[in-house]
């Protein structure tokens, strides 16, 4: 049975692990066989996905997760393939081992005032995750802090509701929120890092789990804003 949270939201699990890219060469050549590819992909068979995270100055948010609280919440917000006309809010948080996951429509201009600080407005916003993101800010002194640029490639399989993606070519902006710049500097991470997430239901099917090994490969708790912080 798949379990929720008071606002009925499906926690699932996702596990992550660090691998390089002939390990993703390996995998994606044995995943194509059972699993589908993502319908929205592009051409090269990916997705550009660009995000700006919230933190503050102690790093409240970077310190949760490199400690790995078991309990935290993270802001975002998240542009696709450049489309700054289509912007989410996001909110992911953590409760013991499952992932849950809440995202609301936000316009280019919202997200500028947010930016720039003017976030009075918030308070009185219909969209709850709004409301909460005004009070995380008020709170904890949230603010857009980083962006982080990456091109995803996803696998997908009905049973169990699984899907695998492999995040590669993460770039960071150091401390410049300016999301929605094309133009916005950014600077490569490590180019053999190769971020591989699995995320599923109540259970992974052995078929994929069997696909998915590597021998010995580090679990961790990496997250491309983790990663980005860890460059400036």
């Amino acid at each position: 049975m798949a379990t929720t949270d008071k606002k009925g939201l499906q926690g699932r699990i996702e596990l992550k692990h660090e691998i390089t890219e002939m390990d993703c060469y390996l995998l994606r050549n044995r995943l194509k066989h059972t699993m589908q590819s993502d319908p929205h992909v592009n051409a090269r068979g990916t997705y550009f996905i660009r995000s700006v995270y919230f933190d503050n100055f102690d790093n409240k948010v970077l310190t949760e997760k490199k400690e790995g609280y078991l309990d935290r919440d993270k802001f975002r917000v998240r542009l696709y393939d450049y489309k700054s006309e289509v912007l989410h809010l996001e909110k992911k948080s953590k409760r013991n081992n499952l992932t849950y996951k809440q995202k609301c429509r936000i316009t280019a201009d919202e997200y500028e005032r947010i930016r720039c600080g003017d976030i009075r407005w918030l308070e009185n916003e219909e969209r709850s995750l709004l409301q909460e993101l005004w009070i995380q800010m008020t709170l904890y002194q949230l603010k857009p802090i980083t962006v982080v640029d990456y091109e995803r490639e996803v696998f997908i399989y009905p049973h169990g509701n699984v899907r695998v993606t492999f995040d590669s070519h993460i770039k960071t902006s150091f401390r410049n929120n300016d999301l929605l710049n094309p133009e916005l500097p950014m600077v490569a991470t490590d180019s053999d890092t190769v971020i591989l997430e699995v995320k599923y239901d109540n259970y992974l099917p052995d078929t994929i789990k069997q696909l998915l090994q590597l021998g010995d490969r580090r679990k961790g708790t990496y997250s491309k804003y983790q990663i980005s912080r860890m460059f400036g």
